[in-house]
């Protein structure tokens, strides 16, 4: 059950009705109608601006929002489940329900393990959540390690809501840094059939990562490279090196609990069997639109780069679309820029059936959104939706010291040295605690800290401290039947303590929580959220330190411990529910 849908649902139901009557229009957006916790908790349990956004619709009938507000009010408060509804300020309605209301989310919870789980939007599409799609030239760094556990809880959070999901990677395998990856694992190569081959020269790459494949390479072909010419070897080695890199790319991602359903090349835009040419392709079919034109673009702005040619290029008009100049689609040497090739990677997106598309990116190319919307706007002629993530950095540090460098990868710490560090749990929910565009700063020492400064440790303790809440009561209570079913009719009105009550209300906000943040495209909600709710456990249950008539399980109130073992046994699985949309465990107990 989700309480504020519900009431949500109400609104509507009783707008439409006064709409019928003539006194509002018809066809309202009520997208704008919003039903909420209220920021102050005395005003009542629920706030809806149902007469504030539509004030402007109203004023043909009705004298001000209040007055519209009043009706809503009082066909609120007809319901049985609803104890009164208010009339606040210019028009804002307070709801306060009745506490069987709350008692019924309780079983709501208990009956159902899959609790804030939606069904499919309607008139909803398929969504893409493209993420990680780093070069394929080396270990993941722990700014792609960002973006994999974003894109990965992204997509967990959505198809939890409802939406059908494709979880993909883009291989960035037609660059010319594969090229350079090639020679770099050359000459790890030479190096293993014994060249002595001193210092990695500049612009190679200079990892120790590149020792196993050039040894692997050793292996498979022993010293016939040697006898070919670059423009024979170089292929062969590109691939080697790239299906390398990719296998140790899915390692890490896999030792994170990362997985994806599709690996896309980029080289198979221009390059495959069917010797079909898709970035053409794109382009033929904008240029059939009128999209495409052969013109000169003026100087960028301030000072210019050492590769700027003033020249007639094959442009894309992307300002028709929300950029800010139009862009060229080839490189004066004849080759696709990396913007066309983009484009039908996204057009390829569109004909698989995806209407909304998710890229999760660094925040290095936050300048490459607005044509890449524009493309997609074009492509699909306003029918799509391109929503960009951008993902700042990670600065790591360990007790205030920032570190940098990494052996392994040769210039920065990889994702894998993290990982091993301070595990899967501690790496996923850090990246997540704050909002993807934020700055963050992840403390190596502080996130393997037992404190509640740690929010990792602070809200997986909250779920082994409910389910050690639950054993205590299987123990003191051995005939009661404890199991989720019974507890079902567990005199819940025996809750009346405020810690109590405060706890029901906010499992009741679950599946708003998870629709909210589905929408937004936001996990970090879900991890605020259970953030929040293990603060509430940990702040009841220190109460009860103090007063012992609030401890959970008491021996000689079996009813209340009853009660109190149901209100526990919803908000571990709630926790638990959230944590697994953060890919983080759900601890029985802390070791």
């Amino acid at each position: 059950m989700n309480l504020f849908a519900d009431i949500h649902a109400r609104i509507v139901s009783i707008l439409e009705s006064i709409a019928a009557d003539g006194r509002l229009p018809q066809g309202l957006d009520f997208s704008r109608l919003t039903v909420e916790p209220p920021r102050d908790p005395s005003h009542g349990d629920l706030a809806a601006n149902a007469a504030m956004v539509f004030a402007k619709e109203a004023k043909a009938h009705f004298s001000n929002p209040r007055q519209l507000a009043v009706e809503i009010a009082a066909a609120l408060a007809a319901a049985n489940d609803v104890d009164r509804a208010e009339v606040a300020g210019p028009g804002f309605i307070n709801i306060t329900m009745v506490p069987q209301a709350f008692h019924k989310v309780l079983r709501d919870v208990l009956a159902d393990p899959r609790f804030g789980a939606g069904e499919r939007p309607q008139g909803e599409g398929r969504v893409n959540v493209e993420y990680v799609s780093a070069n394929p030239t080396g270990p993941m760094h722990v700014g792609h390690g960002r973006g994999a556990v974003f894109g990965d809880a992204l997509a967990r959070l959505l198809a939890f809501a409802g939406y059908d999901v494709a979880r993909e990677y883009y291989i960035n395998d037609a660059g010319a840094q594969v090229d350079v990856l090639a020679r770099s694992a050359f000459l790890r190569y030479r190096e293993a059939l014994g060249e002595a081959i001193g210092d990695i020269p500049e612009g190679l790459y200079p990892g120790d990562y590149l020792k196993p494949v050039g040894e692997n390479l050793a292996k498979t072909h022993g010293r016939s490279l040697l006898e070919q010419s670059e423009s024979q070897w170089l292929p062969l080695v590109r691939q080697f090196a790239i299906n390398a890199m990719m296998d140790m790319i899915r390692a890490d991602l896999a030792s994170m609990n990362i997985r994806h359903d599709v690996f896309f090349s980029e080289r198979s835009l221009t390059v495959n069997t069917g010797n079909t040419d898709a970035v053409r392709k794109a382009i033929e079919d904008l240029r059939a639109k009128g999209l495409i034109y052969e013109g000169r673009l003026p100087p960028p702005k301030g000072q210019l780069p050492d590769d700027w040619e003033d020249r007639e290029q094959t442009l894309f008009r992307s300002t028709q679309f929300g950029d800010d100049v139009d862009r060229p689609l080839m490189k004066s040497d004849g080759s696709y820029t990396y913007f066309a090739s983009d484009i039908a990677y996204h057009k390829s997106k569109l004909d698989r059936g995806f209407t909304t598309m998710i890229d999760v990116w660094g925040a290095d190319h936050g300048g490459y959104v607005k044509r890449m919307a524009s493309a997609v706007k074009a492509l699909s002629d306003g029918k799509a939706h391109l929503d960009v993530k951008l993902c700042q950095m990670v600065k790591l540090v360990r007790e205030g010291v920032e570190v940098k460098m990494s052996k392994r990868s040769g210039e920065f710490i990889t994702l894998h040295d993290v990982v091993e560090e301070v595990g899967v749990d501690a790496t996923r929910f850090m990246m997540l605690f704050r909002k993807n565009d934020a700055a963050l700063e992840f403390d190596l020492a502080k996130v393997i800290e037992q404190s509640k400064d740690n929010p990792v440790f602070y809200v997986q303790y909250a779920h082994a401290r409910g389910r050690s809440v639950i054993r205590q009561a299987q123990a003191a209570l051995k005939d009661a039947p404890l199991d989720p079913a019974s507890l079902s009719s567990a005199r819940l009105e025996l809750l009346e303590d405020s810690g109590e009550i405060e706890l029901i209300k906010l499992i009741a906000q679950y599946p708003r929580q998870i629709d909210a943040a589905a929408a937004a495209h936001e996990p970090h909600r879900i991890a605020f959220y259970v953030h929040e709710l293990a603060s509430a456990l940990h702040s009841h249950w220190n109460k009860g330190k103090d007063q012992p008539q609030l401890r959970f399980v008491n021996e000689e109130k079996r009813d209340l411990t009853c009660a109190r073992v149901a209100l526990v046994t919803s908000l571990t699985r709630v926790l638990a529910s959230g944590l697994d949309i953060l890919g983080v465990s759900a601890p029985e107990e802390m070791r």
